[in-house]
């Protein structure tokens, strides 16, 4: 019973990787699922392959992922990604500026920020095609990030960074050694103080990787 409340307060925060609805983006590699094994074949067991990119659905970026010679995803902290999460409320912005994130009440100290953006409003995971007009941050939002010294970022669609813009947003906070969680689904979540666990694969030599995230929310 213990066990079954524990689990019944998490969130599940992270997108289903369904290769018949999620979006990826451009150019990258669209997930599949191949049986290699059956029971309704006749095989003994069920066994399938995978195959998709290291950035598909919600994962973390390592910041080897823009910053030559940097830590890859083998060398990522993993305390930086469980632990008390602050969910901020950013709707309302096309882009987020540090501006925007100076007025959003994020407590002094934080050290995992969550960034509830309009991409909600957008329906974003509704649709496979690529969604270009999402919400990202821009330069000095990511120079905040690096000055108030979060450890993890999180944002609802693929990319921290708007399409087809500068590569300072990601070099920014990558350079700063600051874990980049992508491609979260807030819908419904409440912004306020959490508490975040968001594990990815083990994989040795690559700059990302999918994660589960979960999220629980915490009385202020």
């Amino acid at each position: 019973m213990a066990q079954d409340n524990w689990a019944h307060k998490w969130i599940d925060i992270s997108v289903p990787i369904d290769p018949s609805t999620l979006a990826v983006w451009p150019g990258d590699t669209l997930p599949s699922f191949e049986k290699r094994m059956a029971l309704a074949n006749g095989d003994s067991a069920n066994v399938t392959n995978l195959r998709l990119g290291a950035h598909t659905g919600t994962h973390i970026d390592a910041p080897s992922h823009f910053v030559a010679g940097a830590a890859d995803l083998e060398s990522v902290d993993l305390a930086r990604l469980l632990g008390e999460c602050f969910v901020a409320d950013l709707r309302g912005c096309a882009v987020v500026s540090a501006a925007d994130l100076r007025q959003a009440a994020i407590p002094a100290g934080t050290k995992r920020l969550l960034l509830k953006t309009d991409n909600e409003q957008k329906n974003v995971w509704a649709t496979q095609d690529f969604v270009e007009d999402f919400v990202g941050l821009d330069v000095s939002a990511a120079e905040w990030l690096v000055d108030n010294e979060v450890d993890l970022v999180g944002i609802d669609y693929l990319s921290i960074q708007g399409f087809e813009q500068p590569d300072q947003v990601h070099l920014t906070i990558l350079g700063a050694e600051i874990v980049i969680l992508e491609g979260l689904d807030l819908t419904g979540v409440e912004p306020g103080p959490a508490e975040l666990l968001c594990l990815p694969l083990r994989l040795v030599g690559v700059e990302a990787s999918p994660v589960r995230a979960l999220l629980r929310p915490v009385s202020a």
